[in-house]
């Protein structure tokens, strides 16, 4: 009987330790597939993203043709120089009464008797 105990004993002992090492594959694999399933996340992320940056530079260059033919279109036409040009005479439009304005107070403020107040006693 002992030596069935001691049998039986030493075929525990052999169980649990192909058991321990099958459980440590299995925790071995058990992490490679979770690594590769990690990675296989990043990579469609970083698919996504990319996809998502080549869509923006996209529509930023359709936006800059866009603004090119107006501003393309508008020089064709004469447009853009004759705003120029509004732009510039009504400048100098301002300008010119501003200058006017500081001239005709000029001319008040000289045409105005200046008394010298009497100091008080």
């Amino acid at each position: 009987m002992a030596i069935k105990g001691i049998v039986s004993l030493a075929q525990v002992l052999a169980l649990t330790t192909i058991m321990s090492i099958s459980l440590g594959l299995a925790a071995e694999e058990n992490e490679k597939v979770r690594a590769d399933s990690l990675s296989v996340q990043a990579e469609k992320i970083k698919q996504e993203v990319e996809q998502d940056q080549l869509q923006k530079a996209r529509d930023a260059a359709k936006q800059r043709a866009e603004r090119e033919k107006k501003v393309l279109e508008r020089q064709e036409f004469g447009d853009w120089e004759s705003e120029q040009r509004e732009k510039a005479q009504k400048q100098f439009n301002k300008r010119e009464s501003r200058e006017e304005k500081y001239l005709r107070e000029a001319r008040e403020a000289a045409s105005k008797d200046r008394q010298i107040p009497k100091p008080f006693e």
